[in-house]
C-alpha cells in the first residue's frame, strides 16, 4: 500500500514557479528563510528538476516547482502577488529571512494599522510581507 502524502484539502495554497531550474534551491531557502517545513518532493522524469514540491510555512502551505519550457510551462517573472506571513514576532522572522538571503523591499516598522510589517523578496523574485500586532512598549 502506497504512503500517504498530507496535502491542503481546503483554502487557497500559492504554488510558486521557479524559474531556470533553481525550485529546489527555493526550497532550501524557504526552509532557511521562514522555517518551512517540506512535505513533500516529487522530481520530473529527467530526475533533475521538481516537479511538485510542498511545504508547511508557519501553519499554512505552499507549492512550487521548476518551469517545463518543452511542456508549454514557462515561469513569467514573479510580480502583483505578495504572500503574506502573519508571526509571532516579526523582527525574529524578518532577521532570519534577511540572514537567508531576502532583499528589503519595504522596511520593516511599526504601522498605522497597528502591525508591525515590512516587505521582503526573496532570491526568485517573489514578493513577500512579515507582519504581527506592534508590542506594547515598557515603561
Amino acid at each position: 500500500m502506497a504512503d500517504t502524502v498530507e496535502r491542503p484539502t481546503t483554502g487557497i495554497t500559492p504554488f510558486l514557479a521557479i524559474g531556470s531550474g533553481r525550485a529546489e534551491e527555493a526550497l532550501a531557502f524557504y526552509e532557511r528563510a521562514f522555517g518551512a517545513q517540506v512535505i513533500e518532493r516529487n522530481v520530473a522524469q529527467d530526475g533533475r528538476r521538481l516537479m511538485q514540491a510542498s511545504a508547511k510555512i508557519n501553519g499554512g502551505w505552499i507549492m512550487l516547482s521548476d518551469d517545463f519550457p518543452e511542456m508549454g510551462f514557462t515561469a513569467p517573472a514573479p510580480g502583483a502577488v505578495t504572500m503574506h506571513l502573519q508571526v509571532d514576532d516579526a523582527d525574529i522572522w524578518w532577521r532570519r529571512a534577511l540572514d537567508a538571503g531576502a532583499t528589503v523591499a519595504m522596511e520593516i516598522g511599526d504601522q498605522f494599522w497597528g502591525d508591525r510589517y515590512g516587505q521582503l523578496k526573496d532570491p526568485f523574485g517573489h514578493s513577500w510581507s512579515v507582519g504581527s500586532p506592534i508590542k506594547p512598549r515598557a515603561g
